[in-house]
């Protein structure tokens, strides 16, 4: 059953990367006031995706059903499956190989402009980090975060915000998914909690 899964979905993935899409910018209605402050004077550059990385109408010919986050961590792509036989598709950041998320999860819990308290393993992977990082551009959580349970434990992996939007579309990061902060506002606003995440 798990196996039919995956074909339908990687179906889905496939049909999706045929067809370019629609290039469709995150909605600035989707932006509070506080959105629009801190992200007008945030401390990086402010660099948008190009080309397919960008955020795009595509049609999509999967099982998963509507508001299924699916992210293809081979291509850097995250979907929101629609109810109309599309997907919105996000240009990600994903984890490097020895530290990716892969499965199945649910959206446990959601939070705005999250703070970020590394783990004693980040800690050890690098050097220097403080040990507690509050909301804000600045901060590597960048504007929300998705954090990814299964049952009720806690994977430690986030769909979240960056403050480093020049490493779209690489495999870099700690094990989570990170998104434009445009970007993860709308996937925030459109997803609640519960939804159900399949990273590829």
């Amino acid at each position: 059953m798990r196996v039919r899964t995956v074909s339908a979905v990687l179906l889905g993935l496939l049909v999706a990367g045929c067809v370019t899409g629609t290039p469709q910018p995150a909605p600035e209605a989707a932006l509070k006031p506080r959105d629009k402050q801190l992200l007008a004077n945030a401390p990086y550059p402010k660099v948008r995706p190009e080309g397919e990385l960008a955020r795009h109408i595509v049609p999509y010919d999967g099982r998963e059903k509507p508001g299924t986050i699916v992210v293809d961590t081979d291509k850097r792509f995250l979907y929101l499956v629609q109810s109309d036989g599309t997907a919105i598709r996000y240009g990600v950041t994903v984890g490097e190989e020895s530290l990716a998320f892969r499965g199945s999860a649910k959206v446990g819990r959601k939070a705005e402009w999250p703070s970020w308290t590394p783990t004693p393993e980040i800690h050890q992977r690098i050097a220097g980090l403080p040990s507690y990082v509050g909301p804000g551009p600045h901060n590597p959580m960048g504007a929300r975060a998705l954090y990814l349970y299964q049952g009720s434990r806690d994977t430690l992996f986030r769909i979240h915000g960056t403050n480093q939007p020049e490493l779209l579309g690489q495999a870099i990061s700690s094990g989570c998914i990170r998104m434009l902060n445009e970007d993860v506002i709308d996937l925030y606003n459109r997803v609640p909690q519960g939804a159900t995440v399949v990273v590829l």
